[in-house]
């Protein structure tokens, strides 16, 4: 499959015109709507509404073009990022491992406030699902681990106050908060489409699977607050970014990331729904396998542990 037509998507997601966007890719109509054709026949379903005009991405399409677009720009980092490791072979690439839904926004934004601070590293990200993260992450495959953590909920997916499964070669430190807050499409008045009255009329839920750490989170919200029975699941992604896009498109509630879903609020795409309370605060927090690490990332991490110290001292 040819990457590059993500690109070819995107103009004609910005033009809404088959002929413009063939325009701006150098191509003629024809052989532009072929090249659209393929990628929906390798997708296997429709990516585009043909049926209007200006020309509109289905939800499916513009989930994919969300994917394929951080798809393209990872590669370019990735390349540039082997180019520069290839002029200055003694520069070693830092590989961090996350869950997805910190490497959408999350991370993009502390690597750049961390190498202001720090200095430029050559880095890498590898999104993973959680446990696939720490195994790489014990297997020395990557070199940290970014991952959320609550007061109820760590990352071993165990209740806090039982035993962790962390040995002693492992080591966490906090670098950031997020929150899962509970979003929904507003009416034109701008109030919740989906909001949670008196009359305990069930909502329509977009979960995260039941695979995904990210929703053991919210297990204790749901259990105090007898929200499982208010609930009801209308779809089941373990990606974030999939029941963002439901979510815009009016398909019900999900608690998602603050992190993520700020720019759609921000643009009154999406706003937040419940009870104020039912905001579930998470730790952002990066681990260590201390028998792989080396100069490198013995440094950062030294640096790190430092500003979380200092940071600490200043909130007391």
């Amino acid at each position: 499959m040819d990457i590059y037509l993500f690109r070819d998507l995107s103009r004609l997601h910005k033009t809404g015109n088959f002929s413009q966007a063939a325009d701006l890719s150098n191509l003629s109509q024809s052989a532009f709507s072929r090249r659209i054709r393929s990628l929906e026949s390798w997708i296997g379903v429709t990516l585009v509404d043909r049926s209007r005009q200006p020309v509109r991405l289905t939800a499916a399409g513009l989930q994919m073009l969300e994917a394929g677009q951080q798809a393209l720009d990872r590669i370019e980092q990735e390349r540039s990022q082997i180019l520069e490791a290839q002029s200055l072979p003694d520069k070693y690439v830092v590989t961090f491992g996350a869950q997805h839904s910190i490497g959408w926004r999350f991370y993009p934004a502390w690597l750049q406030d961390f190498e202001e601070s720090f200095g430029p590293i050559l880095s890498r990200l590898r999104a993973d699902d959680l446990p696939n993260c720490m195994r790489d992450l014990k297997n020395g495959d990557v070199d940290f681990v970014i991952a959320y953590e609550s007061r109820h909920i760590r990352y071993n997916g165990q209740e806090a106050g039982a035993a962790r499964s962390r040995s002693d070669d492992a080591d966490t430190l906090t670098i950031g908060y997020d929150s899962l807050i509970p979003v929904s499409k507003p009416q034109s008045g701008g109030t919740p489409l989906f909001s949670f009255s008196a009359d305990k009329i069930e909502m329509p839920f977009l979960r995260f699977g039941e695979d995904a750490p990210i929703a053991r989170h919210l297990e204790p919200l749901f259990k105090a607050e007898g929200l499982g029975d208010r609930l009801r699941i209308v779809y089941e992604n373990s990606m974030a970014g999939a029941l963002r896009i439901r979510a815009r498109d009016g398909m019900g509630v999900a608690w998602l990331p603050r992190s993520l879903v700020a720019p759609d609020m921000k643009a009154g795409i999406l706003v937040q729904t419940g009870a104020p309370d039912w905001e579930v605060p998470l730790e952002i927090r990066l681990f260590r396998h201390r028998p792989h690490s080396n100069r490198v990332t013995r440094t950062i991490w030294s640096f790190l542990e430092k500003r979380q110290s200092r940071d600490l001292t200043v909130d007391a």
